[in-house]
């Protein structure tokens, strides 16, 4: 947990767009979000999310795997997530199976475009799961916020957040509504972090 009386000091892992980091960024700098990013670590050098973190002056690590085994590649990420104070691992669009040191046990989080148990683990992710949503003909859909553990989107869960699934959904279409959700689920989630008040 964060120190009495500090806001969540924010590692963000990302893989891609960016997008889940600018929503953080923009609702901390606007005090809607009752924490701090202090470090980005993106997976591959060249991501948007890299370029989003520098606009905002946020410390930002390239960090990828190359030949590194899982362990020694987790260590390093950890490492500098440690390095940074932070007391919060949020993994927003991490492609990545990355076991978590015991001391980051219960403060990793993921966010994930889906209902979990549904539509969870390797290969799912991106549109992969909402094409997966439809094709099986579902009537609703979502997000989840959960802990992260050493199996992908295995973690317990913390915050879901609904949406319909429209008759004329294409997946795209789709994905923008979860990622709606999504903008509201990750925050809620860092917030009751904040608060104490994690299930």
């Amino acid at each position: 947990m964060s120190t009495a009386g500090e806001p969540p000091r924010l590692a963000v892992l990302v893989s891609g767009s960016g997008r889940s980091l600018a929503n953080l960024l923009e609702r901390s700098a606007a005090g809607s979000l009752p924490a701090r990013v202090v470090l980005v670590v993106a997976s591959r050098a060249g991501l948007p999310a890299e370029a989003i973190a520098r606009r905002h002056g946020v410390e930002t690590r390239v960090m990828p795997r190359g030949g590194l085994d899982a362990g020694a590649w987790s260590a390093a990420v950890f490492g500098a997530c440690r390095d940074a104070g932070a007391t919060l691992v949020v993994m927003a669009g991490w492609l990545h199976l990355l076991p978590v040191p015991g001391d980051f046990a219960d403060r990793t989080i993921n966010i994930h475009p889906s209902l979990l148990p549904a539509f969870g683990g390797k290969g799912f992710h991106g549109l992969h799961v909402h094409r997966a949503v439809l094709a099986r003909g579902c009537t609703v859909s979502g997000c989840t916020v959960h802990l992260v553990d050493d199996e992908y989107d295995h973690g317990r869960i913390l915050v879901q957040r609904t949406v319909p699934v429209l008759a004329d959904d294409t997946a795209e279409s789709l994905a923008a509504r979860v990622f709606a959700a999504e903008c509201v689920a990750l925050p809620e989630a860092i917030g009751r972090f904040a608060a104490g008040s994690l299930p």
